[in-house]
């Protein structure tokens, strides 16, 4: 179930990036929201007047040739001493553009870390570290293990994994040593599998297993963080788990053209030109435009999804389309007169299909709908052809995308199956029924980011009648007359009582209006389509 932990940030301080320049003179970038800054360590004298004229220089040069500009305030020192960079554009992430032979890290987030290095980046085979390596001018041999001589420069520790905010479950989450050190240049650097794309490092462990944390915590994230490469990115799994690979693999084959990494279980040392720790997330379900390299948004994801799942559906069509056939071919054997029956079934299906097509997602255990028998008439009483899909944990991801895919509006219960709506086409009608106690929790994690993808979301509290509570407790108990303050005692009480302990009878003639405003809308928005056609 989706863990109703609400967040409040707690800005603090930023953390410390150290690099090298020309003179192997320590400096260290801290970076906080506000951006970053400079400070040299072991400061000499010289050294200090040499920086202090030069940041002079820095900032009244604009000032001096160029009146209307303003100079940017963030800059990044490397081994190479490359142009300063500068995020001038509100879409670029912090340290996502740094000098080589350098590590940034973007601590500014409450949601998630994010580590970026540049250079010569390596895993460790046994351990849990990833170094960057920095040579010297003098010959020698690059090996892993410490070597006399060799000198760190910058320790960072991540744990990649998008609910930083949250103690209890960070904990659980593997931690990463990001080691920037200094080592004698060599001919042969030890490495077993060179790779010339950048890699992203993310965790799987968590609340993996909860479908909503899957998309929310990781498959989000992993879009908004590694979507600009084009797939020319490998990615690197701590936590690794066979069966996730396999439930997302269409998802990721849209991400990465290559095999992904088991970062504990792969004992070969990988070598990469960049790499991105840890996942950036936006906000609950969804995509910020404005926070992203091309303005893309939830309905690019969402074009991801239908590029991933469609080659399987496509394969599902075609073998369902062979069994009707062998089918069909069996009646036709049994009855050779059989044409005017053929014709009144062709007839009745084309009458099939120009009915709304509803959903209805079924829950087992708590949170059920007891009279969901009787909701399937109502709805068909309204005019709507209605499937009812009970998925579980091991149904196909494809063909739970099929069926929402080509519907026209969804039923269900507040929990994490709610996250399916993800697979619904923008403009579709997205029913979700709050039970007592939910409400905050539904409007936040589903009935919002619904909205953002364009569809059009109902949401239906229930009253204390509609609860299976409404027999367990008193009417004028505070479970049933003020269930704010009983959220209030914690997360126990809330999972105890209202998500594992009720379930839910609709009253059908109060929930019939959501039914008929739901098919009023898909019926004018079909008018306004044809007269749309018929006019061009």
């Amino acid at each position: 179930m989706v863990q109703y932990h609400r967040y409040h940030p707690q800005w603090r301080k930023g953390d410390k990036r150290m690099e090298e320049d020309e003179e192997s003179q320590a400096l260290i970038m801290e970076c906080g929201s506000s951006g970053c800054y400079i400070k040299r360590t072991r400061p000499k004298l010289i050294s200090l007047l040499f920086l202090s004229v030069l940041c002079c220089c820095f900032i009244l040069a604009p000032h001096l040739f160029c009146p209307g500009s303003t100079f940017p305030l963030f800059y990044s020192f490397g081994v190479e001493q490359e142009s300063p960079v500068a995020n001038t554009d509100a879409n670029t992430p912090l340290c996502s553009s740094i000098s080589n032979g350098t590590i940034c890290c973007d601590r500014s987030s409450i949601r998630s870390d994010v580590c970026v290095m540049k250079g010569d980046v390596r895993t460790h085979p046994t351990s849990s570290s990833v170094f960057l390596y920095i040579s010297r001018d003098t010959k020698g041999f690059i090996d892993y293990g410490e070597e006399e001589g060799d000198e760190e420069l910058q320790h960072e520790k991540i744990k990649p994994y998008t609910r930083k905010w949250e103690t209890s479950v960070m904990d659980s989450i593997d931690e990463l040593d990001l080691i920037a050190k200094k080592v004698h240049s060599g001919i042969n650097h030890h490495c077993d599998v060179w790779h010339d794309v950048p890699a992203v490092f993310f965790s799987t462990g968590g609340y993996t297993g909860n479908v909503y944390h899957e998309f929310n915590d990781g498959i989000l994230p992993l879009y908004i963080t590694s979507q600009h490469f084009n797939k020319k990115v490998v990615l690197v799994i701590l936590e690794y788990h066979s069966w996730w690979i396999m439930k997302y693999g269409d998802v990721l084959s849209e991400l990465s053209d290559y095999p992904a990494i088991d970062f504990s279980g792969d004992k070969r040392a990988h070598c990469f030109p960049e790499a991105i720790i840890g996942l950036r997330i936006h906000d609950e379900l969804t995509v910020d435009s404005s926070l992203m390299e091309g303005n893309k948004g939830i309905a690019d994801f969402r074009n991801l999804l239908d590029r991933a799942y469609w080659p399987r559906i496509t394969s599902l069509i075609q073998g369902e389309e062979q069994e009707a056939r062998e089918k069909s071919g069996q009646k036709l054997s049994l009855f050779p007169t059989s044409e005017p029956l053929m014709k009144m079934e062709k007839e009745v299906q084309e009458f099939q299909l120009e009915k709304p097509k509803l959903v209805i997602l079924s829950r087992n255990g708590s949170r059920g709908i007891t009279n969901e028998n009787l909701l399937v008439k109502t709805a068909e009483e309204v005019g709507f052809r209605v499937n009812v899909l009970r998925p579980d944990r091991t149904t196909e991801l494809a063909k739970i995308y099929r069926a929402l895919n080509s519907s026209d509006a969804m039923i269900g219960v507040h929990g994490a199956a709610m996250t399916h709506f993800l697979f619904m086409r923008p403009g579709c009608v997205f029913i979700q029924v709050i039970p007592l106690g939910t409400i905050w929790a539904a409007e936040t994690y589903y009935g919002e980011p619904a909205r953002k993808l364009g569809l059009k979301y109902i949401g239906y509290e229930i009253v204390p009648k509609e609860s299976s509570l409404y027999e367990e407790y008193d009417k004028n108990d505070p479970v049933l007359r003020d269930p704010n303050s009983v959220n209030e005692k914690g997360w126990q009480y809330t999972k105890s009582i209202y998500l594992e302990g009720q379930n839910v009878r609709l009253d059908l003639r109060r929930f019939r209006k959501r039914l008929v405003r739901a098919y009023d809308y898909h019926i004018s928005k079909m008018i306004k389509r044809r007269v749309q056609l018929q006019s061009q």
